[in-house]
């Protein structure tokens, strides 16, 4: 039979009683700073940190008390450990996240990895929300001490798949040089290389404020000033793996940021290029799944909270989107489509307009078949984007006739209630409306496609 909770409030007790401690503990810097009384005995066993500290601080035989100081400690989260070092209690409950953090450097601080490994389980497993609305802090607290390895792998998990939370912040140009470098350094940022650019140079304008916003109006010692900055940022942007049209419109007036040899070997590798093309094998690739001919990750995190009917803001469920059909891949036909799509369910069927830079695109829940007959659903939903680059002018049309969400004909392509949305796959392709609540493109209006694909999207549990 255990004791324990008898024995945790007796020692509480110990550290209530002023009568019998014999050691003072001066925390935090002036203007606040307070004193604990506490018995050496006790601090001696429970925390690594503070035994170091008091092996060099002998009790005297005159009867004076013990005095250490600990300056980098505040008396307010000091208290909340103290208590825990005596009773092995701590009710996270009546913290707000920010101290709860503290809570966790301190810990960490005093060696307290029992309560370190504790706080880091409740942050992700309680917190999760919280967390990606304040990455930044979160990141990098978990950065600059390497003992928050749960904590750490769950940032990164969160970069990886939803890098447009940290990159898209308010506070994005404030985090540190250290930490940029590590998170493009992840070869599972699942963005494309040519964001990451545009990124990295939009934190090291931020760094300097008086830099002009376009490099037309660079002086020499405005790009010296930039290539300064970002001399440590640049040797981990994999240039081989944009496009060349990617390196003429957005790296080329930076040039002279570029280290000189670099910048010979991108220009002669990127001259005889087709626009869309990359160099093989010059960069390791990253572990992206999102084609960036088409869509990126803003996009993927739009849809999915259209898939999960959220209000814009609201965090969606994280999903991949797997790509198994590209027409440029695997060929435009009818035929192929059904034979790579049917049986498939949770689709979503992205179409790039030709000769625009119009994205237009449906969401089918259950499977295509080759059965000429409608599929019911009530989730399905069709959408447009009027450019491939910005997420900011969108038509999201949701079924309105479920019994009618979807056509499964043999000699069609993707096909969306009656006429609503419609691919050809290249020619011939149209929107109407009908069974969805608004058109996506101006009523009755045919286009070509110049490629398309069809991702099948599966829930990610970060």
């Amino acid at each position: 039979m255990e004791f324990l909770p008898k024995l945790s409030q007796n020692l509480l007790e110990i550290l209530d009683d002023e009568e019998y401690y014999d050691i003072n503990v001066e925390v935090g810097d002036d203007p606040n700073v307070k004193i604990f009384k506490a018995h050496m005995v006790i601090l001696n066993y429970r925390s690594p940190y503070l035994r170091r500290i008091l092996s060099t601080n002998k009790k005297k035989n005159d009867g004076t008390l013990v005095h250490i100081k600990l300056p980098n400690i505040s008396p307010e989260i000091f208290q909340v450990i103290l208590r825990y070092i005596y009773c092995g209690k701590i009710s996270v409950e009546e913290y707000d996240i920010p101290d709860l953090l503290k809570i966790l450097v301190t810990a960490s601080e005093l060696n307290l990895q029992e309560l370190s490994n504790y706080l880091q389980s409740f942050l992700v497993k309680n917190n999760a929300s919280w967390i990606e609305q304040s990455f930044n802090l979160v990141y990098q607290t978990t950065f600059e001490n390497d003992s928050f390895l749960e904590l750490q792998k769950y940032c990164n998990d969160i970069i990886s798949k939803k890098p447009h939370k940290l990159f898209r912040s308010l506070n994005f140009s404030l985090i540190p040089e250290k930490v940029l470098i590590s998170i493009i350094q992840n070869d599972d940022l699942q963005m494309r290389e040519i964001q990451v650019w545009e990124h990295v140079l939009k934190w090291g304008i931020a760094q300097n404020p008086e830099l002009p916003t376009d490099p037309i109006n660079f002086s020499k010692n405005d790009f010296n000033i930039l290539k300064n900055t970002l001399q440590q940022c640049i040797p981990s942007i994999r240039f081989y793996n944009l496009t060349s049209k990617e390196f003429s419109d957005k790296v080329l007036p930076y040039k002279k940021i570029l280290p000189k040899e670099l910048y010979m070997d991108l220009l002669k590798s990127f001259l005889n290029l087709n626009p869309k093309s990359r160099i093989s094998r010059k960069s390791k690739p990253r572990n992206y799944d999102i084609d960036p001919e088409i869509i990126d990750l803003q996009h993927v995190e739009l849809i999915s909270r259209w898939i999960d009917k959220l209000d814009i803001k609201e965090d969606s469920t994280s999903y991949e989107f797997k790509l198994i059909l590209r027409g440029s891949r695997d060929g435009f036909s009818i035929d192929k489509f059904h034979e790579i799509c049917n049986n498939k369910p949770h689709t979503v069927t992205i179409a790039k307009v030709k000769d625009s830079d119009e994205i237009l695109g449906g969401y089918n829940p259950v499977e295509w078949k080759s059965v000429d007959g409608y599929a019911s659903t009530k989730d399905s939903f069709i959408f447009s984007f009027k450019s491939s680059s910005s997420t900011e002018n969108y038509v999201l049309s949701r079924v309105v006739n479920e019994n009618c969400a979807i056509w499964n004909g043999k000699n069609y392509g993707p096909y969306f209630g009656n006429g609503d949305f419609v691919l050809y796959i290249i020619n011939n392709s149209y929107c109407s409306k009908n069974h969805y609540d608004k058109p996506i493109r101006e009523t009755g209006s045919a286009f070509s496609v110049e490629e398309y694909e069809v991702f099948q999207i599966t829930k990610i549990n970060i």
